[in-house]
Formats: structure tokens, C-alpha cells, sequence
């Protein structure tokens, strides 16, 4: 594997950042991230220039991204997200197992169980292409499906909940900063992230920060924040990296699969809606935060993009972690059995 050199990432920051730039001044969702992540596509597909993945970039963007969700956990919000976990449990599993009618459209399409597999699973890009590399999928076809999903998510979902789900959301107001309790937990963060690594646990740069924040302002009952910029940097790492696995020639011999991506993708949202609307009935929950913990983003892109929304964030990343822990823990295993089978379909 040729090693990517300063030559090859310099300015996929820059680019990166311009994006995200542009993006917040038209007042785009999550800009830094859907901003820095078009903008990528765009130079790597329109012009000679193929911006590298910065090393290490994803990674520490997970590592802000997730000590800052972290800190939106309480007490309060702890206990109300427990009283209901029978029903959040069967939600996240129903919608985990929509993605078979991504995997059937795959299939359909001509491609390999891998790709089908991998592609269409609603977990981490990152996890999901690690997965697909250890089964033989085509993985410049499960990053672009990973990354295609989680932007029509993040595209379509506010414009949808400002068009139709429009119910004044509450305002929160921006949390304190505590640079003390910061310069204790971004260390804890990366610790327990690289422990997470040598134990080859899933998204570990993610899951470690998350879960040493969230501790924290639990146990401690914190209520503090990012300082600003904080969470605009983390997007913009995230969504630069998620760029890099798109090129020209891509576009050009998989339109089948896009399409594909895009029909799965669209089935997979609209049976999360429903499953949603099922349980705010019976809990009496949000039914907008319901909705968005529910869609096939990965837990950093919908966390943020509650976040954005001003939802509940800690119910919104509950939701994605149960049932990206279903997705990572079961994917591999059943993939294998699936793959054992004579071929049906």
C-alpha cells in the first residue's frame, strides 16, 4: 500500500474548510461537514487533483465529536432515556433490520454479498469499510455507499423537520465552558480511544471520548460544552476524511449502484419514520428526536445534526448507539452465515 505523503493530504484541509465555509454561509445543516465532504468530491472528481485522506484526521475528529456528545448527557436525561429502553430496543432493532431492502437492491444490481453487505448496513462508515476489507468487499463501493446514505440523511432530514415537523423546538442555550474538566477528558478520551484501538473494539475514536464524557457529566452532573468552534472542527475532519473515498471514475461506472443506494436509502428513512411514529405514540417521546435516532446516519452525524436541530441529543445518540451496536456486533457474524448459504438471491 503506497503511504500518503504531505504532498498528497496539504490541502485537503484548506479545501476541506473552504467547503465548509461556503456551506455556512448559505445557512447549510452541519456545514462543515456536508460542506468540507461535497467540496472534496467536487476537486477530486472534477479536476486532476486526488485530495488524500489527512492521517489521523477522522480519527481525531471522532475524538471531538465525541467528548462534546458526551457532555450533553445528565442525570435527568439518563433516567428518561432507561424508563423507555424496551421499546427504544425494539426500534433500533426493527430499523437495523431494514437494511435488508438495501442489500436486496444490491443483489439485484449484480453486485457481490460483500458490497451488498457492507454497503448497506446503517453503522460507522469507517467500521463498515474495516469490515468490508476483511470479507472481500469493493471497498471504494462501501465507503461511497456508507457516505451517499449519510448524506442524503443529513441533507434531507432538517429540511424535512423544518418543512413538516415544524413544533418549536425548545432553545437551549450555549452550555458553559469548563477549560479545567476539558483538559481532563480529552486526555481520558484518547486513552481510553487507543485502548479501544488495541483491543479492536468498534469506532473506538468515537465510543472511548463518548463514553469518558459522558461518564464524567453524569457522575459529576457537569452541564458544560465545547467552546465554539469545537464542534465545527470535528465536522469538518469527519467530512473531509468521508471526501476522500470519491473519484471521478466512480461516478462514472457505478450509476446503477448510486441509484440503488439512493432507493434503499430513501426505504430505509421512510421505515424509520414509521417505526418512530409507533413509539413516540406509545412513549409519549419526542416524536422528532424519535425520528432522527432512528435514521441511517452514524452516530456522529446524527448527533450533531440534533445538536443542530436542538433535539434531545442524548436520546438521538442513545438510539444510534443501540442500534449501531446491533449493526457492529451482529454484521460480521451474520454476513459470514449468509455467505455459507448457496446462492438465492
Amino acid at each position: 500500500m503506497s503511504e500518503v505523503t504531505f504532498k498528497h493530504w496539504w490541502g485537503t484541509p484548506l479545501v476541506g474548510l473552504a467547503g465548509g465555509y461556503l456551506a455556512s454561509l448559505v445557512g447549510w445543516p452541519l456545514p462543515y461537514m456536508v460542506g468540507s465532504l461535497l467540496a472534496i468530491i467536487l476537486v477530486r472528481c472534477l479536476t486532476p487533483w486526488q485530495l488524500a485522506e489527512i492521517p489521523g484526521g477522522r480519527k481525531c475528529g471522532q475524538w471531538v465529536v465525541g467528548i462534546g456528545i458526551g457532555l450533553h448527557f445528565t442525570p435527568v436525561v439518563i433516567e428518561q432515556v432507561m424508563s423507555h429502553f424496551g421499546l427504544i430496543f425494539f426500534g433500533a432493532l426493527v430499523t437495523s433490520l431494514s437494511s435488508v431492502v438495501g442489500v436486496w437492491l444490491m443483489r439485484r444490481s449484480g453486485e457481490d454479498r460483500a458490497t451488498a453487505f457492507f454497503s448497506s448496513m446503517p453503522g460507522g462508515s469507517g467500521e463498515m469499510v474495516n469490515l468490508g476489507a476483511r470479507n472481500g468487499a469493493v471497498l471504494s463501493r462501501v465507503a461511497a455507499g456508507q457516505s451517499l446514505r449519510v448524506l442524503v440523511v443529513v441533507l434531507c432530514v432538517p429540511a424535512i423537520f423544518k418543512y413538516l415537523l415544524d413544533g418549536g423546538a425548545p432553545q437551549f442555550h450555549p452550555a458553559p465552558v469548563s477549560w479545567m474538566w476539558l483538559a481532563v477528558l480529552f486526555p481520558l478520551g484518547a486513552l481510553m480511544a487507543w485502548g479501544w484501538q488495541r483491543l479492536r473494539q468498534p469506532n473506538p475514536w468515537l465510543f472511548g471520548p463518548l463514553l469518558v464524557s459522558a461518564t464524567a457529566s453524569v457522575v459529576w452532573d457537569l452541564h458544560i460544552g465545547l467552546p465554539d468552534g469545537g464542534s465545527q472542527i470535528g465536522q469538518w475532519l469527519i467530512g473531509s476524511g468521508l471526501g476522500c473515498h470519491f473519484n471521478r471514475q466512480f461516478f462514472r461506472r457505478a450509476p446503477s449502484f448510486m441509484v440503488r443506494t439512493l432507493i434503499g436509502t430513501a426505504l430505509t428513512m421512510a421505515l424509520a419514520t414509521l417505526a418512530a411514529v409507533g413509539l413516540s405514540a406509545l412513549t409519549h417521546l419526542d416524536l422528532r428526536s424519535l425520528t432522527l435516532g432512528m435514521m441511517p446516519g452514524g452516530i456522529a452525524e446524527m448527533s450533531l445534526t440534533a445538536e443542530t436541530l436542538q433535539l434531545s441529543v442524548p436520546l438521538v445518540t442513545a438510539m444510534q448507539v443501540m442500534r449501531l451496536l446491533f449493526v457492529l456486533f451482529l454484521a460480521e457474524p451474520l454476513f459470514r452465515h449468509w455467505n455459507r448459504q448457496p446462492e438465492k438471491f
